[in-house]
């Protein structure tokens, strides 16, 4: 009688580091189609409206990357948290504090007002979510508080502001007693890039971000000093690296792209401040993070991906009758089939004989 082994390998698989992810995509849409038919729904119908509807038109393909925009965003910071050991996971609030700040700046423009405004706004929105990343690494850094703890919990303190303003100060007294702010001025909408299309310089910032990731993960000292901290602490602080700085850096960071993908949501498509404007995109961040292998091009892929489960849990609450919770369910079958997948990085499977032998 024959029997699996997991054997550890020697080196971890370059094969596998890169291969995981796609596995564990495979074993999500083998999972859907079951989950699919356990339902009663046609599994090709399903996968058709997650992986066909959201590329099948340029339109839609449009909307996919707009979903896309703000998840990449937040990916790319929480990618140098991660590499530098920093376990930022209110990237959330983070984000919601960005569309807050920048929303203040959009509520003083009026009909006279020029496009300028939008700089800025976006500026508002970055300052907005590293302040509030700030109050993670000052707790961190003053009183070694767990950065997991204060970053989660300050997501809910920050829905929590968001409410307060929503439904008090800066609720649009013409707005039917909504609780939403009034509707921006044109002026400070951000630009699209194309007419018929919702898409706008969003994706051109986050594309740009790509570009500087990449350049301040692997060609710069800093970069090179954050991820050694992550990896080896002991050697960064022999080498004299601040572990007090890479912290500060790593959350600053992660909570500029935050907010800027906040500042660009409420000023994009929502284009008010509303109490629906925490969409778990700080969340979702992530798992793109991971399944992108914490590289800002393979996060590229896993943005766009993580977009496919937006849109296509929205498509199955209206085309298939079923649940738009069906998005977080996709979304934790790729994160844990990904967890099980990237055993296969430091351990193969091997067939033992009784005798314990191949």
């Amino acid at each position: 009688m024959r029997r699996l082994k997991l054997e550890a390998r020697a080196q971890p698989s370059q094969f596998w580091t890169y291969g995981s992810p796609l596995l564990a995509l495979l074993c999500t849409v083998v999972i859907g189609v079951v989950l699919f038919a356990l339902l009663g729904k046609d599994p090709v119908r399903g996968l058709q409206v997650f992986f066909w509807e959201p590329i099948k038109s340029s339109y839609a393909v449009g909307e996919l990357v707009v979903k896309a925009t703000p998840l990449l965003l937040i990916a790319l910071g929480l990618a140098v948290c991660f590499r530098s050991n920093v376990w930022n996971i209110g990237a959330e609030g983070q984000y919601i504090l960005g569309a807050i700040a920048a929303s203040g700046v959009a509520l003083l423009a009026d009909k006279t007002t020029g496009g300028w405004i939008v700089v800025p706004l976006l500026m508002a929105g970055v300052l907005g979510g590293m302040v509030w990343a700030g109050l993670t690494a000052l707790l961190r850094d003053k009183f070694n508080a767990n950065e997991i703890l204060v970053s989660l919990m300050l997501v809910y303190v920050a829905v929590q502001v968001l409410g307060y303003l929503v439904f008090g100060p800066w609720k649009d007294p013409l707005g039917y007693n909504f609780p939403q702010s009034k509707t921006f001025e044109a002026a400070a909408r951000i630009p699209r890039l194309f007419p018929g299309s919702r898409m706008n310089i969003g994706v051109l910032l986050a594309l740009v971000g790509v570009a500087g990731v990449w350049i301040f993960l692997f060609r710069t000292r800093a970069g090179f000093a954050q991820q050694v901290g992550g990896l080896a602490p002991a050697a960064s602080r022999y080498a004299g690296f601040s572990s007090r700085r890479a912290l500060w850096t790593a959350l600053l960071i992660s909570g500029g792209t935050a907010g800027l993908a906040g500042a660009l949501e409420v000023a994009g498509p929502i284009g008010q401040l509303t109490p629906y404007v925490p969409a778990g995109y700080g969340f979702a961040a992530i798992i793109v993070a991971f399944v992108g292998r914490l590289h800002p091009v393979g996060m590229v892929f896993s943005a766009i991906l993580m977009s496919m489960f937006y849109i296509g849990g929205e498509l199955a609450q209206s085309r298939l009758g079923l649940p738009k919770s069906l998005t977080g369910v996709f979304q934790g079958l790729l994160l844990f089939t990904l967890l099980g997948c990237d055993t296969l990085v430091n351990y193969r499977l091997r067939w033992l004989a009784n005798g314990g032998t191949k």
